[in-house]
């Protein structure tokens, strides 16, 4: 089959790392791609978020299956004009992915289906948000009810930050983005990451993980897009899994499915966890980044298997074939981020270090300048590591990282602790 992935940072690395390990996968596009990308597939420049150069790209190229990574191309509705177009796409809906785009939605969405959540507010104006507030006193979670990159959200700790948080989302910081507000009571417990793939029909669990959102060790410091994951984690017990499928998850395709919105593609529901007991978070209608890195490493070449039969509503027949095994990724970030960084600083060192099954450094923001890897981002590398524990797998993820030089970089040094402390 030739395919073509959408997207241009780790998730999408460890996607089309995934799919070479299939012996099904003739020819691999990704557009826009990224250095480390180019040097396994082939790299197309394409506006992933325009619908009609998409489809006019996979005729052109002979595409048989499309895998759209992020989450902009799937709310701008690109999978809806592949498949108008006839053209097999993994990837929800415009309306379905409204899961992710619109937080008020999934709200909505949950009341009707009953799975617990926080209570919340939905405002479209500082004012009556100002109001809620006096009523909602701190700790409370403030959130930009559009997309915005992983960083509208504001976990705030007193009345003041949350009056400030507010004011934030309302003066254009995250842009459209944040042109409406929601806001929820603070959930105590331990968030994790629950994946599942959805064909409109079957629903099928394929693996869990955690993410590190804040930018510091400890879990100190702003919300970022992600510092490193690590799979499986251990309080998202399978007894926990079950209950998070029959009173969040399957009611949710169900409640999509009965407005004639049927989801299809892969589901990541955030959870907290306290005491046994799921609560959602948030959805978000793709792979999370940097916990897919650690999934892909985990699934290897059954993950093309999966995403296509979820593409083919054939779901039901598959199933998940896991070894007793564990993964970590260490995101190496540019100075300075989440706030202002600076791009182009070489990064030396890569073409040391093992690339196989177990070891792969995937790029996220990544370019070739003369013939050297400079950085382009944010977050740069994610450092994915598989062990025969967690603390293997953390371990030699450390020792790879400090194999790299870039100085212009910094990561977190306790990926993984909740679960091994």
């Amino acid at each position: 089959m030739n395919i073509l992935i959408l997207g241009s940072g780790g998730r999408e690395h460890s996607l089309a790392w995934a799919v070479l390990q299939n012996p099904k996968c003739d020819k691999l596009i990704v557009a826009p791609g990224n250095a480390g990308i180019a040097a396994i597939a082939d790299c197309a420049s394409l506006d992933i978020n325009d619908g009609p150069e998409v489809v006019g790209f996979v005729d052109e190229n002979n595409i048989d299956f499309v895998i759209i990574g992020p989450e902009a191309p799937l709310a701008a509705g690109v999978a809806d004009d592949l498949r108008a177009a006839g053209i097999l796409v993994f990837g929800p809906s415009k309306a379905a992915a409204a899961l992710e785009a619109s937080k008020a939605f999934t709200k909505e969405i949950c009341a009707a289906a009953k799975a617990p959540t926080a209570a919340y507010g939905h405002f479209t104006d500082a004012a009556s948000a100002h109001a809620y507030l006096a009523q909602h006193p701190a700790p409370i979670v403030i959130k930009a009810d559009g997309l915005a990159a992983g960083k509208g959200v504001i976990i705030a700790q007193t009345d003041a930050e949350a009056a400030a948080a507010v004011d934030t989302m309302f003066d254009g910081t995250f842009g459209q983005a944040g042109a409406e507000v929601v806001i929820e009571d603070f959930m105590e417990g331990e968030e994790a990451s629950f994946f599942v793939l959805c064909d409109g029909a079957t629903v099928l669990p394929i693996g869990t993980a955690q993410d590190h959102k804040r930018v510091g060790d400890g879990d100190t410091g702003p919300n970022t897009g992600g510092m490193g994951a690590y799979s499986p984690a251990p309080v998202l017990t399978d007894a926990i899994a079950e209950r998070a499928l029959d009173e969040i998850i399957r009611p949710t395709m169900a409640e999509m499915a009965k407005r004639g919105t049927p989801y299809q593609g892969v589901l990541y529901a955030g959870l907290m966890i306290k005491d046994g007991a799921p609560r959602l978070v948030e959805y978000n209608a793709r792979f999370g980044d940097p916990e897919c890195q650690v999934l892909m490493m985990r699934l290897g070449a059954q993950a093309f298997d999966l995403l296509h039969a979820a593409a083919e509503s054939r779901l039901g027949e598959m199933r998940v074939n896991w070894a007793e095994d564990h993964a970590v990724t260490v995101v190496m970030a540019a100075r300075g981020y989440p706030g202002a960084y600076e791009k182009g600083s070489p990064i030396t060192g890569l073409d040391r270090l093992p690339e196989d099954s177990s070891h792969m450094v995937f790029h996220a923001g990544t370019a070739e300048q003369d013939g050297q890897i400079v950085s382009a981002g944010g977050r740069v590398l994610n450092v994915t590591v598989r062990g025969d524990s967690l603390a293997d797998a953390q371990a030699k993820a450390y020792r790879l990282v400090e194999a790299i030089d870039w100085p212009g970089g910094f990561y977190r040094r306790d990926i993984g602790w909740r679960a091994l402390s």
